[in-house]
């Protein structure tokens, strides 16, 4: 096809895209702990507008992935972009919480067109170990985004207010809905496209929900998912308040961390077919994550230093490079005629165990070192189980 001569452009574009959600979660987490006093409400209330964006992320992707089967990708993602940039500027001059709430709702929706669909353009284009090493290659762009966007956020704050934040995101998503516009042609040709009938679009969730093959993928995603956006949506909270980290100490914490995605993905990327396959290197990556996520807990529970919290922290996050290029590969793998309807629900369940995640770990009313650790053990621990049955098949 005539999209795939020019690689390193569609995985900047599609890498792009696929980072949005990220990159708009992490871009504020700076800010999450003086927000609350501008606004006159609660940290919680203030963690609240995370969950609010996570869940219309995984909803947006529902809504727009069948749809993109039947009207193809590119004008859902347009659709998307300019959304997103309406939900951003909403934010930026929110008088409220509940203000903020909304233009966060508004955002995920936007969001979602650009991380339901790169997976879709990927599994159009590509298959089998071509489609593994090109999600790991993914990951090159995927990581920029929580080393870029927290260090953003924390110079920012030092100048401005967190309202700039928003303000930035909107130029990001003005500038990505004209490279969209400009640069990348439909991947998914008429003859392939699903009819319009929500009925057809029921049955292709429904068989999809019944194929375990594709649903242990994406669950011990998910699973993974949810261990990392527990340290995504606590750390702020653990390392500034409880450690005593600043805004811009923590940016580089979170930079550093969001280095190893990078690095373990391309790590993956050269092993993958040539050393093992991505059953191999998933299960893996999934032992070495709960074994980081046990040394996080451990470090909570005894006090033991920083460095401690801060290496088993870069171990389980790092393996989310590995992780969801393999498994992603591997639920999609089968799925080629109702790509967008089976990225769709992998986004819906990923990011839903992941803000159920979070809401547990936030029970108690304060979010901890403990909680956020427990929490990564039992997610990852979870993941792990669940491959560690028969191959398969």
């Amino acid at each position: 096809m005539l999209i795939t001569k020019s690689r390193p452009r569609l995985v900047l574009v599609l890498g792009s895209l696929s980072a949005f959600g990220a990159l708009t979660i992490d871009m504020y987490l700076p800010a999450m702990p003086g927000m609350a006093g501008e606004l006159h409400t609660s940290a919680l209330q203030v963690q609240l507008t995370l969950t609010v964006f996570v869940v219309g992320l995984a909803l947006g992707q529902v809504i727009v992935g069948p749809l993109s089967d039947t009207w193809g990708r590119r004008r859902p993602l347009l659709i998307g972009m300019a959304l997103y940039v309406a939900g951003s500027l909403w934010c930026a001059v929110a008088p409220s919480v509940g203000w903020l709430l909304a233009g966060r709702a508004l955002q995920s929706l936007g969001a979602a067109a650009g991380t339901v669909l790169a997976r879709a353009v990927v599994r159009d284009l590509y298959e089998g170990t071509a489609m593994t090493r090109f999600f790991s290659t993914l990951m090159v762009v995927n990581g920029v985004a929580p080393i870029v966007a927290p260090v953003i956020g924390g110079q920012l704050l030092t100048v401005t207010t967190w309202r700039a934040v928003f303000v930035v995101l909107a130029a990001i998503g003005a500038v990505l809905l004209v490279a969209v516009t400009v640069t990348l042609p439909e991947s998914l040709p008429a003859d392939r496209r699903a009819p319009a009938d929500p009925r057809a679009t029921l049955r292709t969730f429904r068989t999809l929900g019944t194929d375990l093959h594709y649903l242990r993928y994406v669950l011990a995603a998910a699973l993974m998912f949810a261990a990392v956006f527990a340290y995504i949506s606590g750390s702020s909270f653990v390392l500034q308040d409880g450690y005593g980290l600043s805004a811009q100490q923590f940016s580089v914490v979170f930079g550093v961390n969001g280095l190893g995605i990078v690095l373990f993905g391309q790590v993956n990327g050269l092993l993958v077919g040539r050393v093992a396959d991505e059953h191999t290197l998933l299960r893996v990556a999934l032992a070495v994550a709960t074994l980081g996520s046990a040394g996080v807990l451990a470090a909570a529970v005894l006090a033991l230093p920083l460095p401690v919290l801060l290496i088993s922290l870069f171990v389980v996050v790092s393996m989310l490079g590995i992780v969801l290029a393999d498994a992603t590969s591997l639920a999609l793998a089968g799925h080629g005629s109702a790509a967008g309807a089976a990225s769709s629900l992998q986004g819906l369940l990923q990011f839903l165990v992941g803000s159920l995640a979070a809401a547990a770990m936030s029970l108690s009313g304060h979010v901890t070192a403990t909680a956020m650790g427990t929490t990564m053990v039992i997610c990852s621990l979870a993941a792990l189980t669940l491959l560690l049955g028969r191959r398969a098949t």
